[in-house]
């Protein structure tokens, strides 16, 4: 018995190798965004939300800003006469408490404007609003919201998911041919000329906020009007450029975009599965969406090196139909998502997308916590996600100590097959923004994390398998 526990103890000491260096091709200054609309626009529920959220340990926010929700008279069908670029013409009281929290906390803030927009402000005038919405009042519209919000502001983008008819349509022209991207276009332009407008000399804005996949349009038909169009066409059309990224017309100039967003959500199938379709992009073929970028970039449309930006992103669980995944496989794909993220040296963002579970029939599960505020074990793992990856000669193993704010020290614990005890495998050494990497040849049916912070407060991640 002696002799088996000293021979654990040297393969526990020994076959893993120690922490390595990290990847010099990664991500490695990565923030996370986080976005929770339902309690932090919530008064009664805000301040709890925001301990909930420094506990976490996120820096960064997403709030998505609704023109029609609060722009004066938005169910008219005459637009009222005020003054449009006036900030005091708009209701802002749902978000002005939030920001202002953010910025004491001195985090940075993603505000995403999109629709639906007033009544007024659309070319047919009918429900749900998202219809060919008027660049001009846009821009008037952008005025108010930089001269309001101002520096409080890190980083803007336009529209959210605008290659999605429940956002903007048409997505299609009659014959079939992608329009949302050439529509987006011309509120971008309008959004960013508005910002400036408003006092903000050179804007930080994002293009795209494209959702991840398209449904297939052969044979069009006028019933298919509202398929949605795949984000690499969408990102084509709106920088002017045809299926080979040629500009179409010689009055396309560039634009003054800085970072492509998107929001990668996987499949049922896993964060590594690829889709058929070469246009969509899901969390495991980012980089198709960076190879894209760069032929647009050799056009002369876009910066070379444009950064991708995930402001968008979560792992769906029970009891959400047909994509659902377990409460353990969530905790799981969510780290392996956030590493692919990291893995890629063009990803400038990961995020996660709702702190409960949606109220919405059939919304999205991608909670830390069930609706009834039942911590999920992505809860616990989210602070200090970990990956398991087994390879030839043992397993390799990435993590992150999220709420770290320089080098500390993390506890890999290890559960060997056949028992149930937890033991110490390695204390590894992070780098400076909390990120590790090891190699192990320990054999083992699960590990986990322990990481305790300077001010006392205990952090144990979920038990993880080997993927």
């Amino acid at each position: 018995m002696l002799r088996r526990r000293v021979l654990m103890c040297v393969l526990l000491a020994c076959a893993c190798l120690g922490a390595t260096a990290l990847p010099a091709m990664a991500s490695q200054r990565q923030v996370t965004y986080f976005e929770a609309p339902e309690q932090l626009l919530n008064p009664a529920t805000r301040p709890g939300a925001f301990k909930q959220l420094q506990w976490l340990g996120v820096t960064a926010i997403r709030l998505e800003v609704t023109w029609g929700y609060i722009a004066p008279g938005a169910n008219s069908a005459t637009k009222p006469e005020f003054e449009a670029t006036n900030p005091n013409a708009y209701d802002w009281s749902e978000y002005d408490e939030v920001i202002a929290e953010a910025k004491r906390l001195k985090w940075q803030v993603l505000l995403t404007v999109s629709s639906p927009v007033p009544r007024w402000a659309t070319s047919n005038k009918q429900y749900p609003y998202v219809t060919r919405p008027d660049d001009r009042d846009f821009e008037e519209f952008m005025v108010a919201v930089g001269r309001h919000f101002g520096s409080e502001v890190t980083t803007w983008a336009i529209w959210n998911e605008p290659n999605q008819p429940e956002f903007l349509r048409p997505q299609f022209s009659p014959n079939g041919r992608p329009e949302a991207g050439w529509i987006y276009r011309g509120l971008f332009q309008a959004g960013y000329k508005g910002l400036r407008a408003g006092g903000i000399s050179k804007p930080r804005v994002l293009l795209g906020e494209a959702q991840p996949t398209a449904k297939f349009f052969k044979n069009y038909k006028q019933g298919q009007l509202y398929d949605a169009v795949s984000p690499i066409a969408f990102m084509r059309e709106a920088l002017c450029l045809n299926a080979k990224y040629k500009k179409r017309s010689r009055g396309c100039e560039s634009l003054p975009v800085a970072g492509f967003s998107i929001h990668p959500y996987t499949t049922a199938a896993g964060p590594y599965s690829r889709s058929p379709s070469a246009e969509n992009v899901t969390i495991g073929t980012l980089q198709r969406m960076v190879q894209a970028l760069n032929k647009a970039a050799k056009a002369g449309v876009i910066k070379a090196g444009l950064p991708l930006y995930i402001t968008e992103f979560g792992i769906r669980s029970k009891p959400e139909p047909d994509i659902g995944v377990s409460d353990s496989t969530q905790a799981e794909w969510d780290a392996i998502s956030e590493r692919l993220a990291w893995e890629n040296p063009r990803v400038a963002s990961f995020c996660q997308y709702l702190l409960t579970d949606s109220v919405l029939h059939r919304g999205p599960q991608t909670g830390l916590e069930t609706l009834h505020g039942q911590k999920k074990p992505l809860y616990f793992g989210f602070p200090v996600p970990l990956t398991v990856t087994s390879t030839r000669h043992g397993y390799s193993l990435w993590g992150f100590v999220r709420p770290a704010r320089k080098a500390t020290t993390v506890t890999v614990l290890i559960q060997r097959p056949h028992s149930k005890a937890w033991r110490v495998l390695r204390k590894v050494k992070t780098g400076g923004l909390g990120y590790w990497t090891l190699k192990s040849a320990v054999k083992g049916s699960f590990w986990r994390v322990r990481w305790i912070s300077p001010e006392g407060v205990r952090y144990e991640g979920p038990p993880i398998k080997a993927s």
